[in-house]
């Protein structure tokens, strides 16, 4: 008894398959760029954000540390001696008043944290008891390339003495 031959034949089988998984290779490496690439902008996002959270924190904690200094000395502070009619972005002249002395501590910190440029700026506002801080900061790193150049952020803080 003989056993039928399939018509299987290898040879021609290897010919016809040859370039096809070289062509698969290819395409999962195309795949797998573009998926780095989206993982790669995704952290470069992540970075970005997180140090725009940073910096509102740190303006955060600065605004609490001028009102600390004025509940220190809150006869002043009540008194106007904090208030400011605009933004400063320089630390003021010295008067030789603890008032003053706490202002230009206060601004000197905003530039040692936010970077001395025209946009680091703290300004305050008391009306009797109750006080507004506002502090400014460039925060353009974290926007987006439609709005970077024009990222004065500012927060402001309402405080009763």
């Amino acid at each position: 008894m003989r056993l039928a031959r399939s018509s299987f034949n290898p040879s021609v089988l290897r010919f016809h398959v040859r370039g096809s998984s070289l062509i698969e290779v290819l395409i999962a490496v195309l795949i797998m760029g573009v998926g780095m690439l989206g993982i790669a902008a995704m952290q470069a996002t992540a970075l970005r954000n997180s140090q725009s959270s940073l910096e509102r924190g740190q303006a955060v904690a600065h605004s609490y540390a001028i009102l600390d200094a004025m509940r220190a000395d809150r006869v002043a502070a009540m008194g106007n001696a904090y208030n400011s009619a605009t933004l400063l972005c320089a630390p003021p002249a010295s008067d030789g008043s603890l008032a003053n002395a706490s202002l230009a501590d206060w601004i000197g910190g905003l530039e040692a944290t936010f970077g001395n440029s025209d946009s680091t700026c703290g300004q305050v506002e008391c009306d009797g008891a109750e006080c507004t801080v506002t502090v400014q900061w460039d925060d353009s790193r974290a926007a987006d390339g439609a709005a970077a150049g024009n990222s004065e952020h500012q927060l402001i803080t309402q405080a009763v003495l």
